[in-house]
C-alpha cells in the first residue's frame, strides 16, 4: 500500500506541476474550448487573470504531492482545483471528463491514506454534556460575575 501512495502522490504532483506550469509558461497546446458555456467560462478565467491564481495553486500544491513534503497541505491546495475540473467537465465539456475521474480518484485514494490528518475536520466539536463539570461551573460563574 505505501508503495500505491507513492506512485499516487508522484503522479498527481507531476499531473499538476505540468498543468499548473502551462498556465504560465505554454509549453502544452491547448485546443479551443468548445462553444458555449465552456468558452465564457474560460474566458472570463483569462481576461480576469483567475487562471493565473488557479496555475500557481496547481503548482505549488502539485510540487508539495510530488516531493512527498507536507503532503497534506498539497492535497488541500489541490482539492478545490479537483473539484472545479470535474464540475467543468461534468457540465460543459464531457470530452475531459475521463481524465479529470482519474486525478479524482488519485486524490480520494490519498485523502483515504492520509485520513488522520484530516480528522479534525469531521469530528464532532464537543457538547456541552461533554465539558468537566468544574469547566461548566467556571463558565458559569464568569457570566454571573
Amino acid at each position: 500500500m505505501k508503495i500505491g501512495t507513492i506512485i499516487a502522490r508522484t503522479l498527481l504532483g507531476l499531473i499538476f506541476v505540468v498543468f499548473g506550469s502551462n498556465m504560465f509558461l505554454h509549453f502544452i497546446q491547448m485546443p479551443p474550448p468548445p462553444e458555449g458555456p465552456a468558452r465564457d467560462f474560460m474566458t472570463a478565467l483569462f481576461v480576469s487573470h483567475y487562471l493565473y491564481v488557479v496555475g500557481a495553486l496547481q503548482v505549488v500544491g502539485g510540487l508539495l504531492l510530488f516531493t512527498g513534503r507536507w503532503t497534506p497541505l498539497g492535497l488541500a491546495l489541490v482539492g478545490p482545483v479537483i473539484v472545479n475540473i470535474v464540475c467543468f467537465h461534468a457540465l460543459m465539456a464531457p470530452a475531459g471528463l475521463p481524465m479529470a475521474i482519474v486525478v479524482s480518484l488519485l486524490a480520494l485514494f490519498l485523502l483515504w491514506r492520509y485520513r488522520d490528518h484530516f480528522a479534525g475536520l469531521v469530528k464532532n466539536a464537543p457538547g456541552i454534556s461533554d465539558l468537566p463539570r468544574q469547566a461548566i461551573a467556571m463558565g458559569n460563574a464568569a457570566v454571573n460575575s
